[in-house]
């Protein structure tokens, strides 16, 4: 059971509110961070791209227009050679390659320019009329290669056969982007961490009003009836405090209301008791005059006299129990203990009810504690009654003690042999006014009639005032066990 609170508790840190708005914010956060910076990039790298790419195409366009004025078709490989050489120096350090039908000529004879002209863009300017341009990589480098067909000057717009292509290096461009892309990674780790810190102040100012709701809602469930949540604002936990205030203001109403009528009706029981004790004691004193004489009346009006004395018997014992069910309920029941030998009160309750003859006893002899021993008179009456009114014999009591982790403990065990208890009696037996007479024979020995219903809960409210329970269990053998557990305090370890 121990485990129960930690795993509990770690389940709740893991699940909770303030966890998952913290992290609903960053992943928004690193959402937005990263798209930003991939939109970014894509953006930043295509601006840069088509820039160069613009300035090479136009570069090497004017750059040929200027040299092709003073060329002439055909050429022959020197001065094809010269070409190139005029167009490289006017584009700068980009690697330019002029081609004549079999004949090629590079302005730099070292650097290997047919593995980046490839087959297509060769092709594409060969039978075009206009720029075309390449992005390749090469050994792991991008190249951008820019190629165009010289064109006739004459005005018919015809293709003279040279083709010029320019080979520009495109590294800077890579790292600048590169580095871009790092700066702008740089950055997604603050907005995270500030993404953090806003969910940590947005879920404080979220969970204080449902910290203070969830704080009056534990209170009113341990009792407090009086505790309200103060509403502040406008917004949906507003409406919900408000809701739990109407809905306090509700159930206080309505437990006040309940109390006022459970006072009102003990107030009416110990009343009406009261005011049928005077009447009764005069109806038992003629009942018992009757019964005294009743061997000298008619067999008629000896069989009335004898009820009408059972009747009022069993009267009066539901005006008592009445009476004391209602001192219980009033708090005005105070406990008259002293160091009581526990086995000779269990005999003398039974001696002086008659049922020692009828009752099996299996009592510990030195069990001595402090308690009322009329109210110890009261349980066992009560219990041993019940036995021998709805059980069947052998009833037996057994009386002594228990070792338990919360000390040291009188049992008082009350078992009969009958049918037990039906399924769902347990849970109501001690209930006032239950009974459960539809599966528990009712004993023919014992002449105290039918009980008030009030037995055990009289029984259960005497124990309690001990510092005691009655627990109830079905016997090995059949039968009902109502078993009496006290705490077992001498003289100088503390009263009630």
């Amino acid at each position: 059971m121990h485990g129960a609170a930690p795993k509990s508790r770690s389940r709740r840190l893991v699940g909770g509110l303030r966890i998952r708005l913290v992290v609903a914010f960053v992943v928004v956060a690193l959402i937005s961070a990263v798209t930003a910076t991939a939109l970014a990039y894509r953006d930043a790298r295509t601006a840069v791209l088509q820039r160069t790419q613009n300035a090479a195409v136009n570069d090497l366009r004017e750059r040929v227009t200027a040299v092709a004025a003073d060329f002439d078709v055909p050429p022959d490989q020197s001065s094809l050679s010269r070409f190139t050489a005029k167009v490289s120096d006017g584009i700068g350090a980009r690697t330019v390659v002029a081609r004549y039908q079999d004949l090629v000529a590079p302005s730099d004879s070292l650097a290997r320019t047919e593995d980046r002209i490839t087959p297509e863009l060769r092709a594409a300017v060969h039978t075009g009329d206009e720029a075309r341009f390449q992005r390749v990589v090469w050994r792991g480098d991008p190249y951008l290669v820019v190629g165009m067909p010289v064109m006739y000057t004459d005005g018919d717009r015809r293709t003279s056969g040279l083709e010029v292509f320019a080979i520009a290096d495109l590294r800077a461009e890579r790292d600048d982007t590169a580095a871009l892309l790092d700066s702008v990674r740089a950055g997604t780790v603050p907005v995270v961490l500030l993404a953090a810190v806003l969910a940590l102040l947005a879920a404080r100012t979220v969970l204080r009003p449902v910290r203070k709701l969830r704080r009056a809602t534990r209170e009113l469930a341990a009792g407090d009836l009086g505790s309200r949540v103060v509403i502040t604002g406008h917004d949906e936990l507003a409406d919900l405090a408000r809701t739990f205030n109407e809905t306090a203001d509700a159930l206080q109403a309505s437990d006040a209301e309940l109390r006022e009528q459970e006072a009102k009706a003990r107030r009416f029981v110990a009343d009406v008791s009261h005011e049928l004790r005077t009447p009764l004691a005069a109806m038992t004193m003629v009942a018992t005059v009757l019964e005294e004489d009743a061997d000298q009346l008619p067999p008629d009006a000896a069989r009335a006299a004898r009820t009408v004395g059972a009747e009022t018997a069993r009267l009066s014992r539901l005006v008592e129990d009445l009476m004391e069910i209602s001192r219980f309920d009033a708090k005005t029941v105070r406990l008259n203990a002293a160091e009581t030998d526990l086995a000779e009160a269990v005999r003398a309750s039974l001696a002086l009810r008659g049922w020692t003859d009828r009752v099996r006893t299996h009592l510990d002899e030195g069990v001595r504690a402090v308690v009322d021993r009329r109210r110890i008179d009261v349980i066992v009456a009560n219990l041993v009654g019940n036995a021998l009114r709805h059980g069947a014999p052998p009833v037996t009591v057994t009386l002594g003690t228990a070792h338990a982790a919360d000390g040291e403990w009188v049992t008082l065990e009350v078992s009969d042999r009958g049918p037990g208890l039906p399924p769902g009696a347990r849970e109501r037996v001690f209930d006032r006014f239950y009974k459960a007479d539809s599966a528990r024979t009712r004993g023919t020995a014992d002449d105290s009639g039918q009980g008030s219903g009030l037995g055990t809960a009289i029984a259960l409210e005497n124990a309690r005032l001990h510092g005691g329970t009655i627990d109830v269990a079905d016997g090995p053998q059949h039968g009902a066990v109502f078993t009496l557990r006290l705490p077992l305090r001498r003289t100088g370890e503390g009263t009630e």
